[in-house]
């Protein structure tokens, strides 16, 4: 069994988000919100990146939008997401996101305004990562107040 199995994302984020969180008090306090924002978004999207080369390389490097849908259930353990799928093929991954336990807890950490930063950034930059043919087109969030999150995943290496 890989780390990856042994706890499921939501836990992960929780973990990490303690260990930011006075980090990112202090770049606030000294830098200001949107050069802290700024400076997380770039080591985040590093990280995300990272993450998602090391679960390709756990597929020995071949993955494809189905092998990232057989993933999600670690996105989805411990009932973090409420999630209604409208299309999962090799093509298309199409759903809404109902209920966010993400945003939940980042709002209870106080962390909310960094939220999207540390969960739902992560989501274009970890699949480019793990299957750089797989795009990602999302127009609202739960996170950023809206009543669901859109996820539009979307298979590039099928267009001819």
């Amino acid at each position: 069994m890989s780390q990856h199995e042994l706890i499921g994302i939501l836990e992960r984020r929780r973990i990490e988000a303690l260990v930011i969180k006075p980090i990112y008090e202090i770049l606030k306090r000294e830098l200001g919100l949107e050069k802290t924002r700024s400076i997380l978004t770039e080591a985040i999207q590093h990280s995300a990146i990272e993450q998602g080369k090391e679960f390709r390389e756990i597929e020995g490097g071949n993955t494809s939008l189905q092998s990232f849908i057989d993933l999600q259930v670690l996105w989805e353990k411990d009932d973090a997401l409420e999630v209604e799928v409208f299309e999962a093929n090799n093509s298309v991954y199409n759903y809404d996101v109902k209920r966010c336990q993400y945003a939940e807890m980042y709002k209870d950490l106080g962390l909310h305004e960094i939220g999207d930063i540390l969960s739902c950034l992560r989501d274009y930059y970890f699949t480019e990562g793990y299957c750089p043919s797989v795009s990602l087109i999302r127009e609202t969030t739960i996170m950023s107040g809206c009543e669901k999150c859109t996820f539009r995943y979307k298979n590039n290496s099928l267009d001819i």
